[in-house]
């Protein structure tokens, strides 16, 4: 009898051991997802969200110098987004900005009431509004290149209403309202992967570049290259080009062309085309939305959930990676492209400074609301 009640003890205590190791594993691999996960991979579109209480965003530095004065309209950016209204996000994709990457967060990783319907072999996704079958975002992968390949701003300004009054005449009734996002790129990186990309034979020879209601003619838009791409060509080709649009296009693509004559260089003088282009970037940045910095992705993902009260289903990456994108290139040559993008150089610099202040802004605006996120809970400990 002893021997057997020795037994059971025996039992019930490898039991009890057993189910502590079980109990204490899960908790450990619960916490060890909600600090590390966020940061390893986005996973599956249908992958679990971290909690809504987690934050997964970087500390302000209290030590950031501001260059520019911004008031504090420019830097609230709270908006209203009535996605069951006549509301409408448009981007404007910019090359080589690590825009493809976020155009399919937007209708692949927003946390919507009606998601967005993304089948396997589709290049589109169905973005509809939750309450009837009209798009509410104007993109790449919702609507398709609807206003030309890479279409600007000048161009997106001028199309955008009339091909969704051709896709929904039923909406005729309200008008709509446009909010347009953008991202934006350090531009030597930017430049030297737009060269990595058209050395393996990529062209956008098919975008319209339309202004003023015409295409440029050939005199003010002369090819680079002869023959079907400029596959192969070297960095030193790539630069010597002076019609390259690959020069400032982030400026160019942000700007009002009209302003300074389109792609008629002979319109106004050099320095002042170059003056106007800058300032009409900068003017039509500050307007937008919404726009982000392919170099602080958490920052970016941040600020766009502030600015519509939307939230990602899962937080962004941030691929670490040397400025010159994996190119080594000599301080010369940086040199030299940092001159063939001096417009692009004071932009981002201009627009960075813009960037930190607002998430500075925000973050210390939520601060002082009480809106600092709690400490995941505990597992409980193991008792002796």
């Amino acid at each position: 009898m002893r021997r057997r009640r020795a037994g059971g003890r025996t039992m019930v205590e490898r039991a009890s051991k057993f189910l502590l190791v079980v109990v204490g594993s899960a908790c450990f691999m619960l916490i060890l997802y909600q600090y590390a996960g966020p940061g390893l991979s986005l996973g599956a579109p249908g992958g679990r969200a971290p909690p809504d209480d987690l934050d997964l965003f970087p500390t302000p530095d209290p030590h950031y110098e501001k260059k520019y004065y911004f008031p504090v309209r420019e830097l609230e950016r709270s908006l209203h987004f009535d996605m069951k209204g006549d509301d409408v996000i448009v981007f404007l994709h910019i090359q080589k900005t690590g825009g493809t990457t976020f155009g399919r967060h937007l209708v692949q990783n927003v946390r919507l009431e009606v998601p967005c319907d993304c089948r396997p072999g589709q290049k589109k996704c169905t973005c509809y509004r939750p309450n009837r079958r009209e798009t509410w975002l104007f993109s790449r992968f919702s609507t398709g290149w609807s206003c030309g390949l890479h279409a600007d701003w000048t161009e997106l300004t001028n199309c955008v209403p009339g091909v969704l009054d051709r896709r929904d005449p039923a909406a005729l009734r309200t008008p709509r309202k446009f909010y347009y996002i953008t991202l934006l790129r350090d531009p030597v990186s930017r430049y030297l992967s737009e060269w990595r990309h058209v050395q393996r034979g990529a062209t956008w020879k098919t975008s319209l570049h339309m202004c003023d209601g015409r295409t440029p003619t050939p005199e003010e838009l002369p090819p680079c290259y002869e023959g079907t791409d400029w596959s192969g060509c070297t960095l030193q080709e790539f630069m010597d080009c002076p019609y390259n649009l690959a020069n400032n296009r982030q400026v160019r693509m942000l700007a009002d062309l009209s302003l300074v004559g389109c792609y008629n260089l002979s319109f106004i003088p050099e320095g002042k085309r170059a003056q106007l282009l800058l300032d009409s970037a900068k003017k039509n940045l500050r307007g937008m939305a919404f726009f982000g910095l392919t170099e602080f992705q958490r920052k970016t993902q941040y600020l766009f959930e502030r600015t519509f009260n939307l939230k990602f289903i899962r937080p962004f990456m941030q691929y670490n990676s040397t400025r010159a994108g994996g190119v080594e290139v000599g301080e010369d040559t940086i040199r030299r492209i940092e001159e063939l993008n001096d417009l692009d150089m004071q932009l981002y610099d201009y627009a960075r400074d813009l960037f930190q202040q607002r998430y500075q802004y925000k973050r210390q605006l939520e601060r002082r609301r009480g809106g600092t996120p709690r400490s995941p809970a505990a597992c409980p400990r193991r008792t002796t």
